[in-house]
């Protein structure tokens, strides 16, 4: 007799733990976390077979927030325990709560490795350009001059930029997404989970408290559409509040130009390619507006098939076993050369 399967679809609420969720009134990780939810439904994981795992900060809370496997680490060290937990479980969906302090400062280090490695984890970068946690203090975003508690005066030092980081360590997929527009932050995790290696996705995420309003310039509805531009793979770099306005290629560089002005048409405008192995559009895509007045590029940036850290470790442990029979306890170590009598 068969046995009819039946296919079980998922809903946000299927992700949300008991537990009360305590940000601050207005934060930018609510609508973050809304939409992992949505994501996580979209993808239809089924929560057992999902592990959320963080560091300290206040990203660092949505473990909690999960009705999933989770675990909240110390500082820093959240990636180091995601690719543990990968390597050791394949089948889990495993994604990474963090922020630009916890990840960028002393997590810097397996930051740029689990990068390197392609383990197939999914990191949200929770981007505010402060320590929200410890009180205001600048972080490794934070722009040179930047008042904080910890920099009275201004900072004197430059930021990282989490794109040139991700593909200096030769990331494979990076994203970026705004905490204020939830649809698109949504399709981009289910992108970011779609992809086979490490997924950064970096989300621009405003802090009410300790820097409110810092991605104010980009972010707010009225100009959003001028100041920032959706990359699609496929389609052309096209924006503006008419769609109007694309991305050119002008030498080495970039450039905006206004579609019929200037003897620019639809021709000239270039055609985004997320999966072009060589990543120096896709670094010059990533770093458009924060070294000159180009918009800010939203979506998916590069998207790049390559070998997973853990799959590979599983095919060499196969293929060593497989040219060393397995061993019992006794035989491994009982009956090796490496034994001392005891009289």
């Amino acid at each position: 007799m068969e046995t009819e399967l039946k296919y079980q679809k998922y809903t946000a609420k299927d992700y949300k733990s008991e537990n009360a969720v305590r940000w601050c009134p207005g934060c930018g990780d609510h609508a973050i976390l809304s939409c992992l939810y949505k994501a996580m439904a979209e993808l239809n994981i089924e929560p057992h077979q999902t592990a959320v795992i963080s560091g300290i900060g206040c990203s660092s809370r949505l473990t909690y927030y999960m009705n999933a496997y989770g675990i909240h680490g110390i500082h820093g060290r959240a990636l180091a325990i995601a690719t543990g937990v990968k390597v050791a479980n394949p089948k889990l969906s495993v994604w990474v709560a963090t922020g630009d302090g916890d990840s960028l400062a002393i997590g810097g280090n397996h930051f740029i490795h689990a990068i390197r490695r392609n383990v197939d984890i999914n990191v949200l970068l929770f981007n505010n350009k402060i320590y929200g946690l410890t009180k205001g203090q600048y972080s490794p975003t934070s722009d040179r001059g930047f008042v904080s508690k910890s920099s009275p005066f201004g900072t004197v030092e430059d930021p990282f930029i989490p794109a040139e980081l991700c593909f200096g360590a030769r990331g494979n997929f990076f994203g970026r997404a705004i905490d204020v527009d939830l649809k698109n932050t949504t399709d981009l995790m289910v992108a970011a989970a779609r992809h086979k290696g490490t997924s950064i996705v970096e989300i621009l995420q405003n802090c009410v408290i300790f820097n409110n309003g810092i991605h104010n310039k980009i972010s707010d509805k009225t100009f959003r559409s001028e100041k920032t531009i959706l990359l699609k793979h496929g389609e052309k770099m096209i924006f503006g509040a008419n769609n109007d306005k694309g991305i050119v290629a002008e030498g080495w560089n970039l450039k905006a130009v206004t579609i019929g002005q200037d003897g620019y048409t639809l021709d000239d405008i270039l055609v985004h390619n997320a999966t072009t192995v060589d990543s120096t559009l896709h670094l010059k895509l990533a770093m458009m507006g924060y070294e000159n007045d180009l918009p800010v590029a939203l979506g998916v940036i590069r998207s790049v098939g390559a070998p997973t850290f853990e799959a590979e470790i599983e095919k060499q442990i196969a293929e060593v076993q497989q040219k060393k029979p397995k061993q019992t306890f006794t035989d491994f170590l009982l009956h090796s050369s490496n034994v001392w009598e005891v009289k």
